[in-house]
């Protein structure tokens, strides 16, 4: 691809701001960048790739905030760590040789249920709920599942990973989330080794948003960290709501919608 002007470096870079600031409160950030990138003209692995590098700075921005200010022990985390880093790896080792375009099919489907569950569960709030589940079972389970899902695919890994501590872990708002970046930065780090070594980075254009990313980052931890369950369970909702959208207009629902409203 040809060199990018400044001005779109720097669109580029606010966009990973913002993506970066609110994917620490609810993920969903790759729904800005991704397309993003796609629109500025890289091909899509490369789109990926770039995505990889630049979203890795902002999970680890929020990931700092949080530990800083005690909301997550990476010790505690460190079996799940393992396995995101494992699935993550398998993930972005098959999107390389295999077109997600089966992956994209379910999706939506899980962006809706999420976005359910948030909106009628009473569990999401700022206090401990039931735990459902070990954290030697999450690890292996979710750690792996949604990791390879973050290597494979990506928009959303924050979101589902938040709905999985809360559920499954019974943990408040600002743990979930401050585990959740944990998670997403190993998953996002792993895959992007895997990305570098395939050559796919697009490294002029993901370390000015890489920039981005760690304010944005930085910033939307401390909003967590001031509001928890008031900004975080709006914006979880919004988030899962842009997202199915966009992924069911993807996976051909504009042309459904047409069909729709033309007979």
């Amino acid at each position: 691809m040809e060199p990018l002007s400044l001005h779109l470096l720097l669109l580029l870079t606010f966009i990973g701001l913002l993506a970066g600031f609110i994917d620490a409160i609810a993920g969903g950030g790759g729904l800005l960048t991704l397309p993003a990138l796609l629109a500025a003209g890289l091909p899509p692995a490369q789109a990926l790739a770039t995505n990889k590098l630049q979203g890795s700075f902002g999970s680890l921005s929020a990931s700092i905030n949080f530990i800083r200010q005690g909301y997550v022990s990476p010790r505690r985390l460190w079996a799940a760590i393992l396995c995101s880093l494992v699935g993550a790896g398998a993930g972005a080792f098959a999107v390389q040789r295999i077109a997600p375009g089966a992956l994209r099919q379910i999706v939506p489907v899980l962006l809706v249920m999420a976005t359910l569950y948030f909106i009628f569960s009473p569990r999401v709030a700022d206090v401990h709920g039931e735990r459902r589940m070990g954290d030697g079972v999450f690890a292996l389970l979710f750690g792996t599942g949604i990791g390879f899902y973050d290597g494979f695919f990506g928009p959303g890994t924050g979101s589902f990973f938040v709905i999985a501590c809360i559920a499954l872990l019974g943990l408040p708002v600002r743990n979930a989330t401050a585990y959740s970046k944990v998670l997403n930065f190993t998953s996002n780090f792993a895959a992007l080794l895997l990305f570098i070594a395939g050559g796919k980075v697009a490294w002029t254009v993901g370390l000015p948003m890489a920039v981005g990313q760690f304010v944005g980052g930085r910033l939307g931890a401390g909003v967590v960290i001031g509001w928890g369950v008031r900004v975080v369970k709006p914006a979880l909702v919004v988030v899962s709501l842009l997202m199915s959208a966009k992924v069911l207009l993807d996976a051909g629902g504009g042309q459904w919608l047409r069909h729709l409203f033309a007979g």
